[in-house]
C-alpha cells in the first residue's frame, strides 16, 4: 500500500472536520473506502446506496493528481506513493 494525500472540498470538508488528511491504499476504491470507514457519513454522499459495485454518486468528482478518474480507470485507478486524491461534491454558485 501507498499512501497518498486527501483533499476535501465543501460540505464532504464539513463533514470530516478536516480538508486534508493522509491515507493508505493501492487503488482510488481502497482509499475512498478507508475514508468512508473513517468517517461515515461521507459514505451516503460519495457512493451510490443501491449498487452491488460499488460505484460513485453522479456528482462527485475524483481527482488524482489533477486528473479526473473518469479519464484513468475510474475506481481501479493505481495509486503511487505522494499522489493527491481531489473530491469534490457539487457546488452552485451565483
Amino acid at each position: 500500500m501507498v499512501s497518498v494525500k486527501i483533499k476535501l472540498f465543501a460540505n464532504l470538508r464539513e463533514h470530516a472536520g478536516k480538508s486534508e488528511l493522509m491515507a493508505s491504499g493501492d487503488t482510488v476504491l481502497d482509499v475512498l473506502n478507508m475514508l468512508t470507514e473513517q468517517f461515515p457519513p461521507l459514505k451516503e454522499m460519495i457512493f451510490e446506496k443501491e449498487c452491488e459495485e460499488p460505484e460513485l454518486c453522479g456528482y462527485i468528482n475524483v481527482f488524482v493528481n489533477g486528473n479526473s478518474i473518469h479519464h484513468l480507470d475510474g475506481l481501479s485507478t493505481r495509486l503511487e506513493e505522494d499522489d493527491e486524491i481531489a473530491i469534490f461534491p457539487p457546488v452552485s454558485g451565483g
